[in-house]
């Protein structure tokens, strides 16, 4: 039986029309009213990890059964697995790695980005709806990857909610422009509410056969109230345009054929800045703080945030209790499933507003702050403010699919 939801937001009312499915929504989406004058609303994930905190279990668990929701259709080898930012950058590589490790074979990973790369040749495409509507999706640079890339006979493409399916059809067409070979498109999200018509059009202009893979689906409709308070707030989200070459360490824009390791000490090396000694085993360090029963947050920020859930997964699989969440450039108003909302200035060198919502620091024992980008008064900034740990992210040259977090505390 059909499910209606009716959420009122400061700026309208959203009602979902939801189809039956096993997992309840209320344990996959809360609400919030966006300051945007393209789209007036917001599903609030709370499996993604971004603007609402949450367990490395339950993301890996939400990789696992999309991946294996895409590998149940026979994906083909030859594979391209295309994570879209910035939203979902994290969600795309998880659902690869998933499958990368329930045996998919020969598959790339590569996520769009709105960051500039130099004399790198790329397909450009928009998100009409977005806040910052301009994506990039670079050719990989390593040779065998980029044959991969076009020469794909499948293309699964990974979002964390889809309302109409027009981004994925610009990108679809883009793609086919430099790969005409492409035999089936996967449409991958945690929830679905393109409207059937929406759904036809892409079908039919893709050209190609196209399965859609959801965690839940339906229709929903906003009416919009003019709220001009928030209507007339206006955020600049758009970049420079300056070549971000030197301060992007996380190989997703340039694509990656394996899932990445993180050394196999890190939770001990984290542990000793935690503890302020050189030496000292984890077993005592969950001793001396067996009265202390807050979570640990692991914060990623912007379109690097898979690495704060590798670390959160490698904590949470030594016994402690961890959440994992990431900052965003994207605006959303104070209200409904946004109860608390922080700015900041972004550490892309771009000087527009950045946000992590719904952080209390009092809620955590430890923040962990995971970034691509060099430590610079931003992020000097928010490691005071919280009281946090730097982890700087460094893929190792020398052992390819491995990786290297910098810790530092202030």
């Amino acid at each position: 039986m059909q499910e209606t939801v009716t959420i009122k937001l400061d700026t309208g009312t959203l009602q979902l029309h939801v189809e039956p499915g096993r997992i309840p929504l209320k344990r996959l989406l809360g609400f919030a009213a966006r300051v945007s004058s393209k789209r007036k609303f917001l599903l609030v994930s709370k499996v993604l990890g971004k603007h609402y905190p949450v367990s490395p279990k339950i993301m890996s668990w939400s990789y696992r059964a999309l991946a294996r929701a895409v590998l149940k259709s026979r994906v083909e080898n030859d594979s391209l697995w295309i994570g879209m930012a910035e939203t979902a950058t994290g969600l795309g590589y998880g659902v690869f790695e998933a499958a990368s490790l329930e045996g998919v074979q020969n598959a790339l990973f590569i996520q769009t980005t709105r960051y500039h790369l130099s004399d790198i040749a790329r397909l450009e495409f928009k998100e009409a709806h977005s806040h910052a509507t301009d994506f990039f999706l670079y050719y990989p640079d390593h040779p065998d990857y980029r044959k991969l890339f076009l020469n794909a006979r499948a293309l699964v493409l990974v979002d964390d909610e889809i309302s109409t399916g027009k981004t994925f059809l610009r990108l679809i067409k883009a793609y086919q422009a430099v790969n005409p070979s492409v035999r089936k498109v996967f449409i991958v999200s945690l929830v679905n509410f393109a409207h059937p018509d929406d759904r036809a059009a892409l079908d039919s202009q893709a050209g190609v056969a196209v399965e859609w893979v959801c965690l839940r689906q339906g229709l929903l409709r906003f009416e919009d109230s003019q709220n001009a308070a928030i209507d007339n707030i206006t955020v600049n989200v758009s970049g420079n345009g300056a070549c971000k070459k030197h301060l992007l360490a996380w190989p997703g824009r340039l694509g990656m054929d394996a899932p990445v390791a993180l050394e196999s000490n890190v939770v001990e090396q984290l542990m000793c800045i935690i503890a302020n000694v050189e030496r000292q085993n984890i077993a005592s360090l969950h001793t001396d703080n067996d009265n202390d029963m807050r979570p640990i947050l692991v914060l990623g920020t912007g379109e690097c945030n898979a690495p704060a859930f590798l670390l959160g997964r490698e904590l949470e699989s030594k016994g402690f209790k961890v959440k994992v969440q990431s900052t965003t450039r994207s605006p959303i108003h104070q209200g409904n499933d946004i109860a608390l909302v922080c700015q900041f200035e972004d550490n892309y060198e771009d000087g527009i507003a950045n946000f992590i919502y719904n952080l209390n620091p009092n809620e955590y024992r430890e923040i962990i702050l995971c970034h691509e980008t060099p430590l610079g008064p931003p992020l000097t900034g928010r490691l005071h403010a919280w009281q946090a740990i730097s982890a700087r992210f460094e893929l190792q040259a020398q052992n390819p699919g491995h990786a290297k977090l910098h810790f530092f505390r202030p």
